[in-house]
């Protein structure tokens, strides 16, 4: 399996080995790298190289028990990914957490990104009320409380639907995972600063796409951000989705990706002189 060290982590990532453009997507909180996988064949399909990496505290990345970290030290994985596999630029983005980390590479490495997936995911801090709800749920997460309610309160919010079919792979997964491991994960989330200042330094092409009942990232932040990025053409909202469209619309989620890395690697028109 392909890992790479980055810092004092060793990050898994997975690859398509194709010859095309590359397209590097990171993860949601409380997900992992696999959550793309239904978006994989389509992309091949279309000439384009998919490389998903799982985040600190997540699948099979390997970092120090309790170390903490910040989606800086995430947007350095990234670019510590694209460094193993010799891409010396890529389309970059993410769901969730992983647009934080998506915009702190493009802030980190602008020579290096060619185009911004923004899916389900904001540039702003938490808000007051955020916090507290991050602080008691994962308070309670990592108690000994049962964790079937949690379970299910969970779901519907970082998958969204109402399909339970949709859930099972993530839910089994939960189950069966460490319940503190996720804790400086959770304080990285909690802990984030805006970038939303920096924006107008962000120019490539991007594409800020969400789901209509996604109420984490809503329609006011993502307005925020496309608004803030001068690639983005205001906000593509997907009918039906919640947070996790990537994993429950990738029919839909799939070609507005294949169109951003169109954009953002087409060669530019010279203008001649007359």
């Amino acid at each position: 399996m392909p890992y790479v060290r980055s810092g004092s982590a060793t990050v898994h990532f997975t690859t398509s080995a194709s010859a095309g453009p590359t397209l590097l997507l990171a993860h949601g909180f409380f997900l992992d790298e696999t959550m793309f996988e239904p978006m994989r064949e389509p992309l091949a399909a279309a000439g384009i190289n998919l490389v998903t990496v799982d985040a600190r505290c997540h699948g099979r990345t390997q970092s120090p028990d309790g170390e903490p970290f910040s989606y800086w030290d995430l947007a350095a994985d990234g670019l510590a990914v694209l460094d193993e596999l010799g891409i010396e630029r890529a389309v970059v983005g993410g769901m969730s957490q992983g647009g934080y980390a998506a915009l702190r590479m493009a802030l980190l490495a602008p020579e290096r990104v060619q185009g911004l997936a923004l899916i389900d995911t904001e540039a702003g801090a938490c808000t007051p009320s955020e916090l507290a709800f991050y602080r008691e749920f994962i308070e309670r997460w990592t108690s000994s409380e049962p964790l079937a309610p949690l379970v299910a309160e969970l779901a519907p919010q970082i998958i969204g639907g109402t399909d339970p079919r949709l859930w099972r792979a993530w839910t089994s997964r939960w189950y069966s995972s460490d319940r503190q491991a996720i804790l400086p994960a959770a304080r990285c989330l909690m802990d984030r600063r805006s970038v939303l200042h920096r924006l107008p330094e962000i120019t490539v092409p991007a594409l800020v796409t969400r789901g209509s009942h996604d109420a984490t990232s809503t329609a006011q932040k993502s307005e925020a951000m496309a608004s803030g990025l001068a690639g983005a053409d205001g906000v593509v909202t997907i009918p039906g989705a919640g947070h996790g469209a990537a994993w429950t619309h990738p029919e839909v989620v799939a070609p507005l990706l294949v169109r951003l890395v169109e954009r953002s690697t087409a060669p530019h028109e010279r203008k001649v002189a007359v």
